[in-house]
């Protein structure tokens, strides 16, 4: 078991007695990306050659199986293929995973089924065969409009090639998010401050004039063992960095997105529910090379991670051992992976959301609230509990509180 080298030391004291389960979410993962870029850390490994399609997707279905035990009788309110690129993916393959998942899960008829594409691998047939198949919720990974600062990110698409995906998946999907990325490195060494505030507005005004009904709009961020981390390229300062956003975030206001997660804006009634079970903490099972999950039980909290490696998932699948690791989650330690998540969230949550995800009385962190409320990070009240502007802003500053052994109730 790895652990947070600030996580907080489990009560023993208290024992974990769920009286209802969370929501229950479903992620695939498609590990394969045509090439891997810079700055990204997600498990996700070059297609060298022709992809192992049926090998996989048989694999991720024998996984489904074998996982069905822990989660028999749970409906899955949403599924999501994340990656890699999954739209390296046929249609046929996506449809067959969806018609094995309908098999084998009660997927409630409203399901959110979100695929991650990449502008890149975009073809107006195989955009169609998705939908056909059961995809009705689409993000495309753009990054950026920009050619030179597409460029230096490592993607493989250019600006054109954006702009002609998103017009084809429009044809096919009226849920579409966009990603976009902000404070980004200059592709000229004599230009050290990297990208400039209006550099990132003209992103974000290319991408208004597609009216996507999400837009999720990150900080690049140097993550361990990237090309990026280990070789910095040249970026904003934090001072440019601060302003991007605070601009960034009074456009889409004025556009009529709601800010409603950290990085997140929505029109209105198209918040990403997938992601939103994860910001309430959630349950969700993760199947494919990599993939995480998070699993509650009446008496426990478990934590499982799939084999990194596609060739060597694929094995152990056949092994009937798909996990790398598992762990259940001490007591002491969900007080902090709830907050981690919940208060990522602007309007926060409800008071007896905590209780009934972590099965924890609220009681039991009155000291950490307090000292974030003393600090200007949280307000609440009986019923409400959510970040303030100043929390927002420094979020991190808000969960490290949170890292802190909880304190006994008085």
């Amino acid at each position: 078991m790895t652990t947070h080298p600030l996580q907080p030391v489990a009560l023993k004291s208290q024992a974990v007695n769920f009286q209802a389960l969370p929501p229950l979410s479903l992620y695939i993962h498609i590990p394969w990306c045509v090439r891997k870029c810079p700055y990204c850390d997600f498990n996700s490994h070059e297609a060298r050659s022709s992809l192992p399609e049926q090998e996989y997707v048989a694999a991720l279905v024998r996984d489904l199986e074998l996982a069905l035990p822990l989660i028999w009788g749970r409906k899955v309110y949403t599924v999501f293929f994340g990656g890699g690129t999954p739209s390296l993916l046929s249609g046929e393959s996506i449809e067959e995973l969806l018609r094995q998942v309908r098999m084998l899960l009660p997927l409630d008829l409203g399901a959110e089924i979100t695929l991650e594409a990449n502008p890149g691998t975009v073809e107006a047939a195989r955009f169609a065969a998705y939908r056909d198949a059961g995809i009705n919720r689409l993000s495309l990974g753009i990054q950026s409009f920009n050619d030179a600062h597409l460029k230096v990110l490592g993607r493989i698409h250019s600006a054109d090639e954006a702009r002609r995906a998103i017009s084809i998946a429009q044809q096919h999907f009226d849920n579409i998010n966009l990603d976009l990325m902000y404070a980004l490195p200059s592709n000229n060494r004599d230009k050290s401050l990297g990208q400039t505030l209006d550099e990132a507005l003209q992103d974000v005004q290319a991408a208004l004039q597609f009216s996507p009904q999400h837009l999720s709009c990150y900080h690049l961020t140097l993550e361990p063992n990237t090309p990026f981390h280990h070789n910095p390229p040249m970026l904003p300062d934090d001072d440019a960095s601060s302003d991007m956003q605070q601009h960034i975030e009074q456009m889409l206001a004025a556009h009529g997105y709601e800010h409603y997660e950290t990085s997140a804006f929505a029109q209105p009634d198209r918040r990403a529910r997938h992601n939103l079970n994860y910001w309430q903490f959630g349950d969700y099972l993760g199947i494919g090379a990599g993939a995480h999950s998070k699993l509650s039980f009446h008496d426990k909290v478990l934590r499982q991670v799939r084999h990194k490696q596609p060739q060597t998932y694929m094995e152990q699948i056949a092994n009937g051992t798909p996990l790398q690791s598992e762990h259940e989650v001490p007591p002491g330690e969900l007080a902090f992976e709830f907050m981690m998540n919940a208060l990522r969230l602007n309007q926060g949550f409800d008071s007896l959301l905590f209780q009934e995800r972590t099965s924890l009385p609220l009681l039991l962190i009155q000291r950490e609230l307090q000292d974030a409320e003393r600090r200007g990070l949280l307000m609440r009240d009986h019923q409400h509990i959510a970040p303030t502007e100043l929390g927002r802003r420094f979020l991190n500053d808000l969960l490290q509180i949170f890292l802190r052994p909880p304190s006994t109730a008085p």
